[in-house]
């Protein structure tokens, strides 16, 4: 080969300190993909005004959800408790028994099963309150009929068409004043009472929280008040005197009556002895 002729590549020896076949085999590398940074987090702190906190999770949510709960439990879960419970257990006090403790006029409070109740009290108590006891559901529609006609007659004369079983209701969980809102409540427990309890536990709650003079509550301190004797041992005729006066216990007299009581007991004993004969107290007795 000719010294002027051009030496073939492969021939040309690699610079000094650098492999040959590295040198071959070497080939760019990429530079590594670069991530993006990271998005910044939100601020800390209240929301920036004009925005919603109307979803399920924001404060409205949480006002509603506690409505609701304190709905539920003021109006199901309370009352349909205390009525379970009063099924089996005494009502301890009522707000009546509290309202005129309060008031200076005393309180004489014993409980007695209706087992130790006489029936003369029994008799009477559905003869001048409610002879359609054992019939209806909580409500006598033509008695509240008849007391609404005789109401618009004579205004100045109210009477009232209650059965045992609203009287009860309102002796027990309501207060006494009257308003739309308590006849309201005392619909909800009379059925509530009807359901849970039944006629024979409605009448020995009523017949041992009704007030039966001042600061007198019940058939058993009725009877010691003002005959001496126990509840078990009352007459028809003291059974009735105690019924006579339950219209206005703190103005009418069971002892010594005056000629209203006196008529209106007479009354009473007669009818008793029809409530017994025809079974009208059947589902107690």
């Amino acid at each position: 080969m000719s010294p002027d002729s051009p030496e073939d590549p492969q021939d040309q020896a690699a610079p000094e300190g650098v492999d040959p076949d590295a040198a071959e085999s070497a080939a760019p590398v990429e530079p590594p993909p670069v991530e993006p940074p990271p998005a910044p987090h939100p601020p800390l702190g209240p929301p920036p005004p004009g925005r919603s906190q109307t979803g399920p999770e924001g404060g409205l949510g949480r006002v509603l959800r506690a409505l609701v709960v304190w709905g539920f439990v003021l109006t199901v879960a309370l009352p349909v408790g205390l009525t379970v419970v009063y099924r089996f257990v005494p009502p301890p006090l009522t707000i009546l028994m509290v309202q005129r403790a309060i008031q200076g006029r005393g309180l004489d409070y014993r409980w007695r099963p209706l087992r130790r109740i006489s029936p003369n009290l029994v008799q009477a108590a559905i003869a001048a309150e409610d002879a359609r006891f054992c019939e209806h559901r909580g409500f006598d529609i033509e008695a509240m009929e008849r007391a609404w006609k005789h109401n618009q007659r004579r205004p100045g004369r109210v009477r009232g068409g209650s059965t045992i079983s609203q009287q009860t209701a309102k002796n027990v969980f309501l207060w006494p004043q009257r308003s739309y809102v308590r006849k309201g409540l005392e619909a909800y427990y009379t059925v509530l009472i009807e359901t849970l309890w039944g006629k024979r536990r409605i009448m020995e709650v009523y017949l041992n929280v009704a007030e039966m003079g001042e600061g007198t509550y019940g058939a058993e301190a009725a009877a010691r008040r003002y005959f001496g004797v126990g509840a078990d041992r009352l007459t028809r005729a003291q059974a009735a005197r105690l019924v006579a006066i339950l219209p206005n216990p703190l103005k009418y007299r069971a002892v010594k009556p005056g000629p209203y009581v006196a008529r209106r007991s007479r009354r009473i004993g007669a009818a008793s002895g029809a409530v017994r004969r025809e079974g009208l107290a059947a589902c107690v007795l």
